[in-house]
């Protein structure tokens, strides 16, 4: 998730909706590197990279950065800190739950034992990992006066906020496709989805994950940051991270972030609508009304969490420019990173009716008198 926002934050150019990167990417399927520069050319961050490029040529003389300072809430008003720490804490605490209870359901009920399910856990393991990496430091950072992080932390916050973030989007798109074998092939499904291979796809999702996360950070951190060091996020985000770097290399590595992030990521995206695609035609076939009902309603689930991870960031970093202040970005990022984490157990405990059922039946056999 965190990679989503960040590779859309990234590649999005504030002076016009129109000139959006993403859009782009799906037209012109032959967009050159000298083409892609020159969109980049009026946007804020290009202009201050651009800016400290300059200063560097120049020689001026800047302090090597050796921690950052995370600017966060430090900018609210004081007295609503508490309010927003017990907040985002409570939500916090119902996203880990929410998760390892879907986790505990799957692993105790053999009627889940089935493919989807255990990419259902993979999925929950992946939003406990990830919250488990920003959301504790943006809690603590809220009612501390001490707000810096080190360089080396920073890198390493980073690495595992975008290893499970592309795990995450990987995993959503392993879903989909999943959910193509069983409702267009479903004489198949058992063997295209036997439970090796099912193993051997999560298995990659979470080795691509790493490797992505691994590719942006070593790319990131191999620039040279100097001058401030104050970072206008609660984490070490990828785009304010950018805006502190200096060098000749800066443009050049913003560019390769942006196609190595918006390629991978676009292309879950793209496969997930195509999955779907097919889906839609299948059911359309289908005779009775309730037969395309019932078939919809397996894909339910995961459609919604697709609609809110995409959603979510399309609205917070395709937002028309315009005179927003600090404190509302910062609110903003919240409701992707915290919020959309929080949402996904109630997802799919809700509109997953096999998986809300078998939630039921394990809490009648641990709390109810008749069940001992």
């Amino acid at each position: 998730m965190c990679a989503l926002n960040c590779c859309l934050g990234l590649c999005c150019l504030q002076t016009a909706p129109v000139t959006c990167l993403l859009p782009n990417f799906d037209s012109q399927a032959d967009l050159s590197i000298s083409a892609l520069q020159a969109m980049l050319q009026n946007h804020p961050l290009t202009c201050s990279l651009q800016t400290a490029d300059a200063a560097s040529v120049a020689g001026q003389n800047y302090s090597m950065v050796s921690e950052f300072i995370l600017v966060g809430f430090s900018t609210f008003p004081q007295h609503l800190l508490p309010a927003f720490f017990l907040f985002y804490l409570l939500m916090y605490l119902f996203t880990l739950l929410g998760n390892l209870l879907i986790m505990a359901t799957v692993w105790s009920e053999r009627s889940l034992h089935t493919p989807m399910y255990l990419f259902l856990c993979a999925l929950s393991t992946s939003e406990i990992l990830f919250t488990v990496t920003l959301t504790p430091r943006m809690l603590v950072d809220m009612l501390s006066s001490h707000r810096s992080i080190t360089f080396v932390a920073c890198a390493t916050q980073m690495f595992f906020s975008f290893t499970f973030g592309f795990t995450h989007s990987f995993l959503l798109m392993i879903m989909g496709y999943d959910r193509y074998v069983a409702i267009c092939h479903p004489l198949r499904y058992n063997v295209l989805m036997s439970p090796r291979g099912c193993a051997r796809l999560v298995s990659w999702t979470w080795a691509g994950g790493s490797v992505m996360g691994m590719m942006v950070t070593l790319i990131v951190f191999h620039l040279t940051f100097c001058g401030s060091n104050v970072i206008h996020h609660f984490a070490c985000h990828v785009l304010s991270l950018l805006q502190l770097a200096c060098g000749k290399e800066t443009f050049s590595v913003t560019l390769g972030v942006i196609l190595v992030c918006v390629s991978a990521l676009m292309g879950c995206l793209s496969l997930i609508v195509l999955s779907y695609v097919f889906i839609v035609a299948a059911i359309l076939r289908i005779p009775s009304a309730e037969g395309r009902h019932k078939t919809f309603s397996t894909c339910v689930s995961h459609l919604t969490v697709v609609i809110v991870h995409y959603g979510f960031a399309s609205i917070i970093y395709l937002k028309p420019k315009g005179p927003h202040s600090t404190d509302s970005n910062t609110l903003m990022a919240t409701t992707y990173i915290v919020f959309t984490p929080f949402l996904s157990p109630i997802i799919f405990s809700l509109r997953n009716k096999e998986l809300k059922n078998a939630i039921k039946k394990s809490f009648q056999r641990k709390f109810s008198p008749l069940s001992s």
